[in-house]
């Protein structure tokens, strides 16, 4: 397919088995700048996808990328089987439903690693506002399952309390809680814990295991080779652009097969 050549798929193929998220080919540019080169990921149901890699090699912008955050330029964007419908090419591709994006992103909540809670709001206000304003659920109703999502992750106990009050760690837990209270088909994670001391860090690290343990569909961008090797079902270790090397993590982390990995997993002290 030449870069920029439009979606050609039909746009209503969800089958049960189809993976939530398929990316076929992605291509994404900033300018004369190409920061995608070719990329294809699968994330099944249940399944949990790491991204891996240097600084600079894609690994955010391919996750803005199959949450629509960001526009591609070549490539195919599938939920649940389902193809993003687009218009034009080249640099000047976007998606061409915006109903269609409307419904995607409302499946995929993303959690930021600057967490982006609301300061003028309580905790418990920050859960429930997007239910409420964005899929117009009934505030009783969400009210009770954001109390149950934010006990869920420890930290039933600051519902009434606002972002400035918690600390980085419990912040990002709110964070989130607010994404699981949209009931999404898929959590996306860009480096959850690294804006976070390494104390707080584990808080997060815990929630996340606990929820990769219930069967949460997760692509998680991390830098936590880690938690990369405890949660994953799937590793892709992105390099300039392009999948060097992937696989289940005991190969990955265990036996790399290209220098670059080797050389990146020496270089974080996963090796």
């Amino acid at each position: 397919m030449a870069l920029g050549e439009t979606n050609r798929l039909p746009t209503h193929v969800t089958t049960a088995d189809a993976p939530v998220i398929e990316i076929r080919d992605l291509h994404k540019a900033y300018g004369e700048l190409e920061v995608l080169k070719g990329v294809d990921i699968t994330a099944p149901a249940g399944h949990v996808v790491s991204l891996i890699g240097s600084s600079g090699s894609g690994k955010s912008t391919l996750l803005r990328c199959a949450n629509l955050l960001e526009d591609s330029q070549q490539g195919e964007v599938l939920f649940c089987g389902e193809a993003v419908t687009w218009k034009g090419s080249g640099l000047a591709r976007k998606p061409s439903d915006a109903k269609q994006v409307t419904r995607i992103r409302t499946n995929l909540s993303m959690v930021f690693q600057q967490f982006n809670l609301w300061a003028h709001m309580t905790i418990l206000q920050n859960v429930m506002e997007a239910p409420i304003t964005v899929l117009g659920q009934d505030p009783a109703e969400v009210e009770t399952r954001a109390r149950d999502i934010l006990n869920k992750v420890g930290i039933g106990d600051k519902a009434d309390v606002y972002p400035a009050q918690m600390s980085g760690g419990q912040q990002q837990r709110a964070a989130i809680a607010r994404a699981l209270c949209m009931q999404p088909k898929a959590l996306l994670f860009d480096e959850p814990t690294s804006a976070l001391d390494p104390e707080l860090e584990q808080e997060v690290v815990k929630v996340i295991k606990d929820l990769a343990a219930e069967g949460r569909t997760m692509i998680i961008v991390t830098h936590d080779m880690r938690l990369a090797n405890d949660v994953s079902d799937h590793v892709v270790f992105l390099h300039q652009g392009k999948i060097e090397e992937e696989g289940p993590p005991e190969a990955v982390f265990g036996a790399p097969k290209t220098e670059r990995l080797q050389g990146f997993l020496s270089a974080t002290g996963a090796a």
